[in-house]
């Protein structure tokens, strides 16, 4: 079985967030621990995602799936632009904008937002009311990264905060992607 490799953002996935509950309830599903939570660095976490991508590929012998949120997106897009491994298929939910002026620091560490073509099947999804990323740019990021994008109306951050606890709905999104991928 593939691994589906969790990615977190900012300060980690809480207990209530989707990502605990999926790694919890996802066959195969694995969060990958990332250094300083609340004092991010690209560097720092862009080799954590290499080393998780390679030892899931060597523990199942197949590329693995990545499940990225917020910060975690840049940092898989920012992995991608470094790395070429080969990846089944990515969802990038709720990426955040690094280079909008408001974004606090430890976000702004992670510009200029990687714009490369992402080698692997790709689906953006974020709400249309993101308080961390607007739809023109979360349009203009998913277009570079070749991904394809859907926006769900008035989710917030699609995190635990905006009520996405279990977020079946987000795990109906992944299921339709990785058909479509495997096509």
């Amino acid at each position: 079985m593939r691994t589906r490799l969790l990615i977190p953002g900012w300060g980690g996935s809480g207990p209530d967030h989707w990502q605990t509950r999926w790694e919890r309830d996802l066959r195969g599903a694995r969060k990958v621990e990332l250094p300083g939570w609340f004092e991010p660095a690209p560097g720092p976490w862009i080799e954590a995602t290499d080393r998780a991508v390679v030892r899931a590929s060597a523990a199942s012998g197949q590329p693995p799936i990545i499940i990225a949120h917020s910060l975690g997106c840049v940092a898989v897009a920012a992995w991608a632009a470094r790395h070429r491994r080969p990846i089944a298929a990515a969802m990038l939910v709720a990426p955040c904008d690094c280079e909008d002026p408001r974004a606090s620091a430890a976000l702004r560490a992670f510009a200029p937002m990687p714009r490369v073509r992402l080698p692997f099947p790709t689906r953006v999804v974020v709400s249309d009311d993101d308080p961390y990323i607007t739809v023109a740019a979360v349009t203009a990021l998913a277009a570079a990264w070749g991904a394809a994008l859907t926006l769900v109306a008035g989710a917030g951050h699609l995190n635990a905060a905006s009520g996405h606890g279990a977020w079946p709905e987000g795990q109906a999104l992944l299921r339709a992607h990785l058909a479509a991928a495997a096509a």
